[in-house]
């Protein structure tokens, strides 16, 4: 069954049909992936954006009165359900209205909204392209949470007057650059462009904008006082706090980057700053909050921070975000059950796949048995068997073939029995005379003279030609006939030829010519082997002279026709029935099949023709009508023969 056709299509159909289902269940389930993913990454943006919403609402009110405008319009935009509660759960805002009966909320909250401890969802959700700055090392405060930092209008029209006098100085220098305010209020310039070298060169006064305001002293102020509590709870010195909250606590340490402080807030940036990927890297050095001391600080100052800016921000709160029935937004989870489907369904495509296999591959595999079947008794001898053909399909034609192959088959066995027997006969007969000659000497019957030897040698000459027709054959068959192309002209060929027959011609009173040239005509020239052309010619002549009764006439005639040369042999013989005419070159035929070598030759010479024509690289023909004659016709190409098939 392994070997079988039938086994073999039915392993290839199992695995077309598993492969087919594997891929269209990796399709679909990649497909749904891509789909679940894409609407979950909607979905995640949606949420962080309406948790960055609410923590920026947190970090500039102190209170969440209010906050029910900002979540109906979240909702509306994400087409979400938002509701905001205390740690209790007493609702805050609900986007779902006040109903009678609302949906109840999930057990687990989606999100905390505590502008003091961001999680980190918000904390990468863009807050620093809102606040105007970010969240960096463990600070997780939200930087619009600024609190005393706020600047009051007077302060920040001062610093904004400032920052765009810099900005005009710095536009006449070349260099462009805009005013950013941050979240407190305080404007610093931003250079466009990645040209520092220029940027330092320039002479542009920025004083006012460096220094702190008497709203930011009076605030770090209140913030060192609560750090300076702090650190005396552990026992630590006091330390002065700067703008950017680094300080100094007396003891030597390494400063860090100035474009990365270690604890940002919402104190003064550097008052002019070029992009980042604009400044040079920084050297590696110590940071402080690799002192144990400087951790304590480092602490203390977040401690401090978040106290300070409690009163100033409103309180943590839950944040639920549900669909708007009230659910949770479903995932997708392949359960047991559809599991146990998609392998119900491919099981049935794999069983239909394998049972219309099996019923193709049966009606495939019949005629192919009886195929084998009949080539199998062929070759044991039983005789030629046509199968049955059962239509027009690649079997149908692989029977028909078979058939016309048996066919084919038995007419050469027929021809070759034939062939095996003329040649025994036409050996045989020389072989006899040539025996009987011997044997009639030996027994003192017949007398060795000269008509004895005679006639033992015309007997020899006989067998010779036989056998050397034999061999002309075999070599032409096996492509080993070479020939010896050279310039021919035909018509000194041809009288040639009708000067070599001229004798055995006058013998039978046979008149023996060869035609003129039409008038005007050139003489045709043709490239041909003269010794091969010459024996294809002389068999015809001979055959004719042998056809053709006393007083008839035999004609030898060429004409060019374009690229061929036409030799045409004639005769007034008996002519040759229809049926025939399609005979005349096969090897030992004979019409009269009572005929032996000596009135009618072996049937090779015509054989012999046609090979020899064939070598050249032309044709053979025959026309002839019964009681007046038959006209044999070579066709030459001119230019002579294949290379292939000629000597080196």
């Amino acid at each position: 069954m392994r070997r079988s056709l039938l086994g073999r299509l039915l392993a290839v159909a199992a695995l077309v049909a598993s492969c087919s289902v594997a891929a269209t269940a990796w399709l679909a389930v990649q497909t749904t992936s891509g789909a679940i993913e894409q609407e979950q990454g909607r979905n995640l943006t949606a949420d962080t954006r309406v948790l960055d919403t609410l923590l920026g609402y947190a970090a500039t009110h102190p209170a969440w009165d209010g906050v029910g405008a900002t979540v109906r319009e979240l909702a509306g935009a994400s087409d979400r359900r938002i509701t905001l509660t205390t740690r209790d759960r007493r609702v805050i805002a609900d986007s779902a209205g006040a109903s009678d009966t609302p949906p109840a909320l999930p057990p687990q909250a989606s999100a905390v909204v505590d502008p003091l401890s961001v999680t980190a969802l918000a904390s990468e959700s863009g807050t620093a392209g809102i606040g105007g700055a970010s969240l960096v090392g463990g600070d997780r405060i939200d930087p619009r949470a600024v609190g005393p930092f706020r600047l009051p209008e007077a302060e920040r029209a001062f610093l904004r007057r400032a920052a765009e006098e810099a900005v005009r100085c710095l536009g006449l220098s070349g260099i462009a650059s805009d005013v950013v305010e941050g979240p407190s209020g305080r404007p610093r310039v931003q250079v466009v462009g990645n040209d520092p070298d220029r940027l330092r060169s320039s002479s542009c006064p920025t004083d006012d904008l460096d220094r702190a305001t008497a709203t930011e002293r009076e605030a770090l102020a209140a913030l060192n006082d609560l750090v300076d509590a702090c650190l005396d709870r552990q026992g630590r010195e006091a330390v002065r706090l700067g703008l950017d909250l680094s300080w100094d606590s007396g003891v030597s340490f390494p400063s860090p980057a100035p474009a990365e402080p270690p604890f940002p807030g919402p104190v003064p940036q550097p008052s002019v700053s070029v992009p980042v990927d604009a400044l040079p890297t920084p050297a590696p050095t110590a940071s402080p909050g690799d002192s144990e001391v400087d951790r304590d600080i480092a602490s203390c100052v977040g401690i401090a921070r978040q106290e300070q800016l409690s009163s100033h921000v409103a309180s943590p709160a839950l944040l639920f975000i549900t669909d708007p029935g009230g659910g949770t937004v479903p995932g997708f989870e392949l359960s047991t059950a559809n599991t146990a489907k998609i392998i119900g369904v491919a099981a049935l495509v794999l069983a239909l796949t394998v049972g219309a296999s099996v019923l193709a591959g049966v009606r495939l595999v019949r005629p192919l048995h009886a195929l084998t079947g009949a080539a199998q008794r062929m070759r044991d001898g039983e005789g030629v068997e046509r199968v049955e053909v059962a239509g027009d399909n690649e079997i149908g034609r692989l029977a028909t073939a078979f058939n016309d192959m048996a066919a084919h088959r038995a007419r050469l066995e027929e021809q070759r029995k034939v062939m095996v027997s003329d040649v025994a006969h036409e050996l045989r007969t020389p072989l006899s005379n040539i025996r009987g000659w011997l044997e009639g000497a030996q027994d003192g019957v017949a007398d060795p003279d000269a008509a004895f030897v005679s006639s033992l040698l015309e007997e020899a000459v006989q067998l010779q030609h036989i056998i050397d027709d034999l061999q002309d054959l075999s070599a032409a068959d096996a492509g080993a006939l070479r020939l010896h192309p050279g310039p021919v002209r035909i018509r000194e060929l041809l009288a040639q030829v009708a000067a070599a027959h001229q004798a055995r011609a006058e013998e039978a009173g046979v008149r023996l010519a060869v035609a003129g040239a039409p008038e005007g005509a050139l003489p045709p020239v043709l490239v041909a082997d003269p010794v091969r052309l010459r024996q294809a010619v002389g068999n015809l002549v001979s055959n004719a002279v042998r056809h053709t009764p006393e007083g008839g006439r035999v004609t030898l005639r060429a004409r060019a026709a374009g690229e061929t040369v036409v030799v045409e042999v004639a005769d007034t013989g008996s002519g040759i029935a229809p049926e025939d005419l399609p005979h005349v070159f096969d090897r030992f035929w004979r019409a009269e099949k009572s005929r032996n070598r000596r009135t009618g030759g072996s049937g090779l010479g015509l054989a012999i023709v046609r090979k020899l024509v064939e070598a050249h690289g032309g044709t053979t023909g025959v026309a002839s009508t019964v009681g007046e004659g038959s006209v044999f016709t070579l066709r030459l190409p001119a230019a002579g023969p294949d290379a292939t098939d000629t000597a080196s």
